[in-house]
């Protein structure tokens, strides 16, 4: 195989990693799955009338989706980042894509686990 016919196979290669590492996980939404499963997610109930969910833990970061009041959601951790309304803690959510959500406005009965 020659150097000139290995070129556009590493473009494609590339190209196909950049694209899976750009691409939101797709999240499980399975709920009920018992066991340790369970135990990894805590349950969170949007409390603001529309909540930007986003893809970092800032509210400068790109809108990955919305959640409404009311709207139950998975939890996979908490971390720290923007201060929003006096909190700086944000949830990871795994609800279809994985997203961050301002822990301000998501309320839990317990404490989710760090990331």
């Amino acid at each position: 195989m020659t150097l000139r016919s290995r070129i556009p196979i590493s473009l494609a290669a590339g190209a196909v990693a950049v694209a899976a590492f750009a691409t939101p996980a797709v999240a499980d939404d399975e709920w009920g799955q018992g066991g340790d499963h369970d135990r990894q997610f805590t349950r969170g109930v949007v409390t603001a009338s529309t909540l930007l969910l986003r893809s970092a833990p800032n509210r400068g970061s790109q809108v990955i989706r919305v959640a409404h009041e009311g709207d139950v959601v998975r939890i996979f951790c908490q971390w720290f980042g923007e201060s929003v309304q006096g909190n700086n803690r944000w949830y990871l959510l795994a609800d279809g894509t994985w997203a961050w959500g301002s822990a301000r406005f998501i309320e839990t009965t317990r404490s989710p686990r760090l990331c």
